[in-house]
């Protein structure tokens, strides 16, 4: 496990450790729905992502068994959009509490790799030809909106 996640409390390492599925979910669904595309590559990208170094144990713990995380958290997730997006928002947003409780470069990594794991499904199944991969609900949330940069604390 990251150090800096020995830091934090129960819960929070419960979100560090679904953040990354969570992004998937907010990216993928923000047209409405989850196609088997987007859910296939978000799996793909979080297996065989090569992040930061200092993320890579994170990465790879993570990357255990995400196919079965992925599906468990969106089965407890509200099936409306509108709705699981709200909870996805919030819950994401919490890492904003998190953050200054771990090394700034620690938490500046992270922030990066999520917003690298937001572009690349949203890159997932838009666009003919790559003409507009990504689209305009996809393209609110690409930038993670919901969470600081930690660089700025």
């Amino acid at each position: 496990m990251l150090t800096e996640l020995q830091k934090l409390s129960a819960s929070e390492v419960e979100l560090m450790m679904k953040a990354p599925l969570l992004v998937c979910i907010l990216i993928a669904g923000a047209d409405n729905e989850i196609d088997k595309t987007e859910i296939n590559g978000a799996i793909e990208l979080i297996k065989k992502g090569k992040f930061i170094g200092s993320l890579n144990e994170y990465y790879k713990e993570v990357a255990e068994d995400s196919e079965e995380k992925f599906k468990l958290l969106l089965k407890e997730l509200p099936k409306e959009s509108s709705k699981r997006n709200s909870t996805v928002l919030e819950e994401l947003s919490q890492l904003n509490v998190i953050f200054p409780k771990m090394k700034k470069s620690v938490a500046g990594d992270f922030y990066k790799s999520l917003r690298y794991i937001a572009k690349k499904i949203a890159e997932t199944s838009g666009g003919i030809l790559g003409v507009n991969a990504v689209g305009a609900e996809e393209m609110k949330f690409l930038g993670l909106p919901m969470i600081k940069d930690p660089g700025a604390f």
